[in-house]
């Protein structure tokens, strides 16, 4: 039996088990830094396997490592495990229980995933050439986990040559895996704007210097900057998604606070439009007598995925899925993922897991709190992950 179709078969065998373990941590989701209870239940299967086990991240993330025989190289398969501060409206038995948090983002797939990837390859670690290094990281969503395991040495000891993640994507359907060359997330930079001026009476605005005003021409202004200011063929992104501001109907505010993001590929296009924002802010309230000062804050790169480790992937993935069901030809995302801070350090390439199914009614998007995938999504990314790695390390 060729190594692929045992791959598929070991996947088939415990695909049971890998929905009972996604739908536990479906369950009890965990946000951010403190995925302790998520990283404990991963411990556990992992040991359980046999596999070699440390913890990072203060405990909120997990690493495994297998080694297989002979070979010097070692691969990384990463994981997220957090969820979102979102309150679910599905209505299924293993809803989340915890209030104000969901994984409306598939972090618990992609969990799943990565444990049945990591029993696939236990139990064919003495067909494997190198080491495998299993990531569970806690914090994407607030983009500091990443930063925070790869500052403990994960991609060290032994150290890490190439590394891939995956995320399902509800806009592709299921069975099939989409991947593509280059940029595939953008790089982010969120911003906030806070215009000081001088309250009073509503009744009196010629007393005051209105902090509103000002920050509804600056929220316009900052619109022209990508259709006006930016080649038409670059892409960019400025959303303004808050604007906070008084607390009264005839009380003009001392403050008000613009909340917006940035999303670009091109990291010298982002620094340019960063000064733009600045100097539109600055320009527009400092002539009404306002202050301005703009926080840029949760930056990360672009994920750049490395075109041999995408294409070896692409030779894996179809020997997994087929290849008529690997897509290559989608465009990028301008969500963003700090996946990128590992992708910056090892060559890397991230994919697209198809989890889409309209007849059962899963079309919701990503961080929507009717969101759900379709399970079969699961066995898929799992035999994809583990038949990478042992293609890559057979090189």
């Amino acid at each position: 039996m060729a190594i692929h179709d045992e791959v598929k078969k070991i996947a088939d065998d415990i695909y049971a088990k890998l929905i009972d373990i996604r739908r536990g941590i479906h369950k009890f989701p965990e946000l951010g830094l403190k995925t302790y209870r998520t990283a404990e239940l991963i411990t556990g299967h992992l040991t359980g396997l046999g596999v070699e086990v440390t913890k990072a991240a203060d405990g909120s993330g997990v690493v495994g490592l297998i080694r297989g025989k002979a070979g010097s190289k070692t691969v990384a398969l990463r994981a997220d495990i957090d969820a979102l501060p979102v309150n679910e409206e599905n209505s299924f038995e293993y809803r989340s229980c915890i209030s104000g948090a969901m994984h409306a983002c598939g972090h618990d797939f992609h969990t799943a995933c990565l444990l049945g990837a990591s029993e696939i390859l236990y139990r064919l670690k003495d067909k494997i050439n190198g080491n495998i290094k299993l990531l569970f990281q806690p914090g994407e969503e607030g983009l500091d986990g990443a930063l925070a395991m790869i500052e403990e040495d994960v991609l060290e000891n032994p150290h890490v040559n190439a590394c891939i993640a995956a995320h399902v994507w509800p806009y592709v359907p299921v069975g099939k895996i989409a991947v593509i060359y280059g940029p595939s997330f953008s790089a982010i930079n969120n911003f906030i704007i806070t215009i000081t001026g001088k309250g009073g009476h509503g009744a009196m605005p010629h007393d005051t210097v209105d902090p509103i005003i000002a920050g509804c021409n600056i929220i316009n202004a900052l619109q022209t900057i990508k259709s006006r200011r930016i080649d038409s063929f670059e892409p960019a992104t400025v959303s303004i998604c808050s604007f906070n501001a008084g607390t009264s109907v005839n009380i003009i505010p001392d403050t008000a606070v613009i909340g917006g993001t940035l999303r670009t590929f091109n990291l010298d296009l982002r620094k340019k439009i960063e000064t733009m924002i600045c100097e539109i802010s600055k320009g527009i309230a400092e002539p009404m007598g306002a202050k301005v000062s703009v926080q840029f804050m949760n930056e990360a790169p672009p994920v750049m995925n490395d075109r041999e480790i995408t294409e070896l992937f692409i030779n894996s993935a179809s020997k997994i899925a087929g290849k008529e069901n690997i897509i290559t030809d989608i465009r990028p995302a301008m969500v963003s993922e700090d996946f990128a801070f590992f992708s910056e350090k090892v060559p890397s390439t991230y994919f697209w897991l198809g989890c889409r199914n309209e007849e059962k009614g899963m079309i919701h998007p990503l961080h929507s709190s009717n969101f759900q995938g379709d399970e079969e999504c699961i066995k898929i990314g799992a035999a994809a992950f583990a038949q990478f790695a042992i293609d890559y390390l057979a090189i």
